[in-house]
């Protein structure tokens, strides 16, 4: 069904999703705009129940039990998670990103009239040390100045982690090994020589 892509596929088709919207927990920053959203949206009158999880385990749990029962799924879940390495999600275009009509749907005293159609924006993920380390340390500090991670492959490395009770050494065991081209791309000529040799 590539009509369930677009809200407004989903609108259109309703049951196709189960008539439900799984919405965040309070307290995760989603909520306000998911609050927000579904009026913007209209979904409770296009015959979409909205049902606010509890917890992000209660949420991660449905999504769990609509693969278990081959079930439809429409929510909210972020990402990079086990989760989302776990099981294949699509992506809903729920509008153009809109920063400035974001930062309003993110308020829970916006006014209904100034709520409106925006995507969410990608929240920037930024390597940090500290100034000590980088001067200590400059190839360690050029290394995590070169080091990113795409959010499928974190998803993976942390559904494969908690698959197999793995330790984070065998976590970064398991990224190098599947993924050694991103990897040896973060480091100097030297170091992709030795790494390639360990493997």
């Amino acid at each position: 069904h590539p009509e369930l892509k677009t809200i407004k596929g989903i609108l259109e088709n309703p049951e196709l999703v189960g008539g439900r919207f799984h919405n965040c927990p309070v307290g995760w920053g989603c909520r306000i705009v998911n609050d927000n959203l579904k009026v913007v949206h209209a979904l409770e009158a296009n015959g979409v129940e909205v049902f606010d999880h509890g917890s992000g385990a209660n949420l991660g749990a449905s999504i769990a039990s609509a693969f278990a029962d081959d079930a439809p799924w429409f929510g909210y879940y972020w990402g990079p998670t086990a989760v989302l390495g776990k099981y294949e999600m699509t992506r809903v275009d729920i509008g153009n990103i809109n920063a400035e009509q974001h930062a309003i749907n993110q308020k829970a005293d916006s006014p209904a009239s100034s709520l409106g159609v925006s995507g969410f924006p990608s929240a920037p993920v930024l390597n940090a040390v500290t100034a000590d380390l980088a001067k200590r340390e400059p190839a360690v500090f050029k290394f995590v100045q070169n080091m990113s991670f795409p959010n499928d492959v974190i998803s993976k490395m942390l559904a494969w982690k908690e698959a197999n009770n793995a330790s984070a050494d065998e976590a970064a065991a398991w990224v190098l090994s599947n993924h050694t081209d991103m990897v040896l791309g973060w480091v100097d000529a030297d170091a992709r020589k030795k790494l390639k040799a360990l493997m």
